[in-house]
């Protein structure tokens, strides 16, 4: 009896060799345990990986309810911090709306500020200017009359005063814009105070006094009354020592001494011998001494006119026929005479052609601190 090998049903069949099927009751006999075996571990097999998949699951689905559990957590508290977050925006939005408007008027406020103190100091400023100007103003008009005054009067005092008066004004008033006119009337009046001019006053003064003395000068024919003028002038002093003795005498014996001195002295004058340089000088009319003496006033009047109108040459030359007339026509030996060609004669020599100082720098610098510059 041969032993034959079981055969696998489900190995295919070698090609070109035909498949023989084993005869009922010999082959299913053999393998009919080991298939079965199969079967049970294989079902053994899938309940365990079910099992485990079970397991498996539910322990998934447990950490995947803790996951949901820890998000819900997490989004209810995600939730309330936003409604937390819109919450203090709102505030926030509100709080900035609030600070908006009071910047605004803040702003508003401030805005209005800076334009009442943009026009308050405009108005400061233009008070001020408009002091300084009126200061400036008032200086120059000061200054230009001083000026005027000294042209006619030709003394340098109106001037220096205006100028002394105008540096403790400017002093005064403690302007920085000023200080260049400060500087300026410095100089000036150290210029003024060097100058030397006429003086105008004192020789007008002179002038007026001769004119008032001229009537009671001397002319050269006038022999017999100036010859009884200085008998009239010597007497006090010939009779002083014998004042006693004469107020013992009779006053008949007075008169007729008198009497004869008198006729002593006319006796003497009737035949007179002198030296006649200038002959038109005896020549004169009495009636023609008025007009010589009135033809005097008018050139020292013309002197007068031309010192007081800075024309100094036609002072001089008035000055000088005044001069002339004076030698001429008046007795030269008379004290009057003498003291009267003094005073011509100083006249002329006082008389200086020099100008005032101007006033330039002053004046430009007034005028451009007038300006605002």
């Amino acid at each position: 009896m041969s032993l034959v090998p079981p055969t696998d049903s489900s190995a295919p069949a070698a090609p070109g060799n035909p498949v023989t099927a084993a005869p009922p009751g010999t082959g299913p006999a053999v393998g009919v345990a080991p298939t079965a075996s199969l079967r049970h571990t294989g079902t053994y097999l899938l309940g365990a990986v079910a099992i485990a998949a079970l397991v498996s699951s539910g322990l998934l689905w447990q950490k995947l309810n803790t996951i949901q559990e820890q998000l819900a957590r997490q989004s209810a508290d995600a939730g309330a911090q936003a409604i937390e977050a819109r919450a203090m925006a709102r505030q926030a939005q509100e709080l900035v709306r609030d600070t908006a408007a009071r910047l605004s008027v803040t702003e508003a406020r401030v805005g209005e500020v800076a334009l009442q103190r943009s026009q308050l100091e405009e108005l400061m400023q233009s008070l001020s200017r408009s002091r300084d100007e009126n200061l400036v103003v008032d200086i120059e008009s000061a200054i230009r009359m001083a000026h005027q005054q000294a042209q006619l009067t030709g003394s340098l005092e109106p001037l220096v005063a205006a100028l002394k008066s105008a540096n403790q004004r400017i002093e005064r008033a403690a302007q920085p814009r000023l200080a260049p006119v400060q500087r300026a009337i410095g100089r000036d009046l150290d210029r003024m105070t060097r100058a030397t001019v006429t003086d105008t006053a004192g020789l007008l003064a002179r002038l007026d006094d001769l004119v008032r003395q001229v009537d009671d000068l001397p002319v050269q024919n006038a022999v017999a009354q100036a010859a009884a003028t200085r008998r009239l002038a010597a007497a006090p002093s010939n009779s002083a020592p014998d004042a006693a003795a004469q107020s013992e005498q009779a006053w008949w014996l007075a008169t007729l001494q008198r009497s004869w001195e008198v006729v002593r002295d006319e006796a003497r004058n009737l035949v007179r011998v002198s030296r006649i340089d200038q002959p038109e000088a005896i020549l004169l009319a009495p009636e023609q001494t008025f007009f010589l003496r009135e033809n005097l006033k008018l050139k020292l009047l013309n002197a007068r006119l031309g010192v007081l109108a800075r024309q100094f040459d036609s002072a001089r030359a008035d000055l000088a026929a005044a001069t002339a007339a004076l030698n001429k026509y008046f007795d030269p030996a008379s004290r009057r005479t003498q003291a009267a060609a003094a005073v011509l004669q100083t006249a002329q020599a006082s008389m200086k052609a020099a100008e005032l100082p101007r006033l330039d720098e002053t004046l430009s610098a007034l005028a451009t601190a007038a300006a605002g510059r």
